[in-house]
């Protein structure tokens, strides 16, 4: 995409406050998980919300620019998204669940701005 010329799509703008949502409560649930008594059975899941929080960064960054990689990168922060959804669903706490949701918003939003352009 030329700079000049970029618009931003609803698809770009949707993925990029999914993203920056997703990051968000990635952060939150890192956190949290940090508070819980026995922080070790968390570890999988601290590891997650990192990832999945500074890829939908980067993510959102690309998109916002129009970078010619941000639909590849849309589609890996899709995937990573998936992967962390997923393991913060294994959990009960209410940080966790909330988590999984943005992260599966997320996926939709990038996978929808990946195959709109």
């Amino acid at each position: 995409m030329n700079q000049a010329t970029h618009a931003l799509s609803p698809a770009m703008q949707a993925c990029i406050d999914a993203c920056n949502a997703c990051a968000q409560a990635c952060e939150f649930c890192a956190a949290s998980c940090l508070q819980e008594a026995d922080v070790t059975p968390m570890a999988a899941c601290i590891r997650s919300d990192m990832d999945c929080a500074q890829i939908c960064r980067l993510c959102a960054a690309f998109t916002a620019r129009g970078s010619q990689h941000a639909v590849a990168l849309c589609e890996l922060c899709a995937e990573i998204c998936d992967a962390c959804g997923a393991e913060c669903a294994r959990h009960d706490m209410a940080h966790c669940q909330a988590c999984a949701k943005a992260c599966r918003a997320c996926a939709e939003a990038c996978r929808a701005m990946a195959t709109a352009h």
